[in-house]
C-alpha cells in the first residue's frame, strides 16, 4: 500500500506541476480546439483576470506539497476542489479528455482514503 500511495502521489503531483509550470513559462504553444461552451467558460475565467492565475498557483503549490511526503495529506485537501472542478468541466463541457481527468479524480480519492487517519482529528469531537 505504501508503494501505491507514493506512485499515485508522484503521478498526481507530476500532472499538476506540468500543468502549472507550462502555464507560467508559456510552454503550451497553441490552445486546443474548444467547443463554443468551452470557449464561453474559458473567456469568463480569463475575464476575471485573477482566477486562472490563482488556479495555476494552487496547482503549483499542491503539486509541490504532494511531492513532499509529510505535507501530502494537506495537499490532497488543497488540490481536491481543483480536481473536482476539472472533472466537472470535462464531464459537462468537454468529455473527450474525461478518462484522463477521471483518473486524476480517482487518484485524489485514493489519497484521501490512504490518509484518512490524518483527517480524523478534523472531524472528531
Amino acid at each position: 500500500m505504501k508503494i501505491a500511495v507514493i506512485v499515485v502521489r508522484v503521478l498526481l503531483a507530476a500532472m499538476y506541476l506540468f500543468a502549472s509550470v507550462s502555464y507560467f513559462l508559456h510552454l503550451m504553444p497553441k490552445a486546443p480546439e474548444m467547443t463554443p461552451a468551452q470557449t464561453t467558460f474559458m473567456t469568463g475565467l480569463m475575464a476575471s483576470v485573477y482566477l486562472f492565475p490563482l488556479l495555476k498557483i494552487t496547482e503549483l503549490i499542491g503539486g509541490l506539497l504532494l511531492l513532499i511526503g509529510r505535507t501530502a495529506p494537506l495537499a490532497t485537501i488543497i488540490i481536491f476542489p481543483v480536481t473536482l472542478n476539472i472533472f466537472l468541466y470535462h464531464a459537462f463541457l468537454g468529455p473527450k479528455d474525461l478518462p484522463m481527468v477521471g483518473v486524476m479524480l480517482l487518484f485524489n480519492i485514493f489519497l484521501f482514503y490512504a490518509y484518512r487517519q490524518k483527517y480524523l482529528p478534523i472531524v472528531s469531537k
